[in-house]
């Protein structure tokens, strides 16, 4: 797992501007949405991974932690899947034909199509019939024709968002910045999202901290999740 703690320096500056380190310390658990990333074998299993990425099955125990402690609490899970269609080529063409080496789009349709071992959950996570499953076609999961998760969490009432899953630097921070600019208070969990390297993980959780939302530890979340736990739907 990437070892991480926010610079003082970023503290100091993030003090600052919102006058607290930690701009959301309490949950409404109600209003609460666990918001997993692409923690899909696609990412995670080697030999199938189309963009490998280690480190985010070192994170699994933790979502799982955070997954469980919110659906105690009354709050929503939501599994967000990376997925490929012959239409996403189409309409995102620059994608793949500027930004995709020759012979990655191959891979990629491999490990992303639905019905592929590669589209689905990584084994190890603990989902429940109660949770929602949404599939995304960018980046973001909320940026416009991407997915459905915004028209979801507006008709549960969420007005809170928690990003974990992979990568954190791409999808999970695209997710994160977009929701920010929808009105969601949003938290990347530092110690529940993975990146290819300590560095991108770092570079992205301070860039976010800096402007966008806040960052905290599973630890900080769970905690947050029993201070809020009085508050209701409103």
């Amino acid at each position: 797992m990437h070892t991480f703690s926010m610079p003082a320096d970023i503290v100091d500056r993030v003090v600052f501007r919102r006058g607290k380190a930690h701009a959301y310390p309490a949950l409404a658990p109600a209003r609460t949405a666990l918001v997993v990333v692409d923690m899909q074998n696609g990412f995670l299993m080697p030999g199938v991974a189309h963009a490998l990425c280690d480190t985010a099955r070192e994170i699994v125990p933790n979502i799982n932690r955070l997954a469980g402690a919110l659906r105690a609490a009354g709050g929503l899970v939501v599994w967000v899947l990376n997925t490929y269609t012959a239409e996403t080529l189409q309409n995102w063409s620059h994608m793949h034909e500027c930004l995709t080496a020759p012979g990655r789009q191959e891979l990629r349709t491999r490990a992303m199509s639905r019905g592929t071992l590669g589209h689905q959950l990584w084994a190890g996570l603990d989902t429940d019939a109660a949770d929602a499953r949404i599939e995304k076609y960018r980046y973001s999961a909320f940026i416009q024709g991407s997915s459905g998760l915004e028209i979801l969490l507006r008709s549960r009432g969420i007005d809170t968002v928690v990003i974990t899953g992979c990568a954190t630097n791409v999808c999970c921070e695209s997710t994160a910045r977009d929701a920010m600019m929808l009105n969601f208070k949003t938290i990347m969990v530092s110690d529940a999202n993975a990146a290819a390297t300590d560095a991108d993980h770092a570079r992205a959780l301070i860039s976010f901290y800096l402007t966008f939302g806040d960052v905290q530890s599973t630890d900080e979340v769970v905690a947050g999740l029993g201070r809020g736990a009085g508050e209701g739907r409103g």
